[in-house]
């Protein structure tokens, strides 16, 4: 039912852009992209300055592999780092080879129903292929908004588009893409342990990304969009100086594309995609494991009038010896 609800949801989302638009272009091609994109914007810079101000009164850093103790014991530097040098490479390994993803272990019965251990390679695998194709695909519809395209975003085209396949060029990136989301969602739909703790939010923002992925896939292979006028209306929306004119001119498919990406946009701040900002702000992941080498006071803690056995024993000294209880003090 997740899984139905999911799908139904995004269709009619994309049917709703690919049919209304014709009777409102101004409002699907203008209207709803400033509005997606502010509330982007608003919902963003809200949940990370909320999760800034979460006190974190110790240090609570996931690690694994040696701790740092004498200089002659082997340690993991960037599993269990002890200052800012080796916080800092644990996070761009974290950020740019989801190295915590790769050490993930999937667990299934062996001989004699042992329990067996294993890396969960193909799940890392479909991630890193997925987000990077993402980050490609995002840097090269720069060349929409701006005149000229930039040097960077020309190179990544040339490199993306080197195993070139007719015309237009073949992204590696637009294949992968959509096969990292395929098996994403597959692994969501096939495993019994996924598919038991996945919940509608793991679902939508899955289809949601593959409406953008098909629909963009097919906007450039096989119904030839008119990129001109796109780029037009692109540059006029960053520009804030958007034309009405050129909306008549642009297939309903890309409305229905640009919808799916406004939908996307608004989503965003409020699921776990967020976990893009996120992971800059997790303490599991940002501090320095050194609690064994520096003393950390905490801040919450406040002045506490406290009583001692001896203030006790002077307050209640008599009381102790009428009912037979040892004191220090005669």
């Amino acid at each position: 039912m997740k899984v139905i609800i999911g799908l139904i949801a995004v269709s009619v989302l994309f049917l709703a852009g690919y049919g209304l638009s014709g009777a409102a272009p101004y409002l699907f091609g203008v209207i709803i992209p400033y509005a997606a994109f502010a509330l982007f914007l608003a919902g963003f810079v809200y949940r990370v300055l909320a999760w800034a101000k979460v006190p974190v009164p110790f240090r609570i850093t996931t690690t694994c592999g040696g701790h740092k103790t004498h200089d002659w014991l082997p340690r993991s530097k960037y599993d269990n780092p002890s200052n800012a040098v080796e916080t800092f490479i644990r996070m761009l390994l974290e950020v740019l080879c989801f190295r915590s993803l790769l050490k993930n272990t999937k667990t299934q019965p062996g001989d004699d129903n042992k329990p067996v251990y294993a890396t969960e390679i193909f799940l890392w695998l479909g991630a890193i292929v997925f987000h990077y194709s993402m980050l490609v695909v995002l840097l090269r519809h720069i060349r929409l908004f701006v005149q000229p395209t930039p040097a960077f975003v020309t190179m990544i085209e040339r490199a993306d588009g080197f195993f070139q396949v007719g015309v237009p060029v073949f992204y590696l990136t637009s294949f992968g893409l959509i096969a990292g989301l395929v098996y994403l969602l597959a692994r969501r739909l096939f495993n019994p342990q996924v598919r038991y703790i996945s919940l509608l939010n793991d679902y939508f923002p899955l289809f949601l990304l593959l409406g953008i992925g098909i629909s963009g896939f097919w906007l450039r292979y096989i119904s030839k969009a008119d990129v001109i006028a796109i780029k037009e209306l692109a540059t006029g929306l960053v520009t804030f100086t958007p034309s009405a004119a050129i909306l008549s001119s642009i297939s309903p498919l890309f409305f229905g594309h640009l919808f799916l990406v406004c939908v996307l946009l608004m989503y965003f701040p409020f699921s776990k995609l967020m976990h893009i900002a996120g992971v800059f702000l997790s303490p599991t992941r940002n501090m320095a494991n050194n609690n064994r080498a520096v003393r950390h006071i905490n801040p919450w803690n406040y002045p506490v009038k406290l009583h001692t056995y001896e203030e006790y024993e002077e307050e209640f000294g008599e009381l102790m010896k009428a009912v037979g209880l040892p004191v220090e003090k005669e």
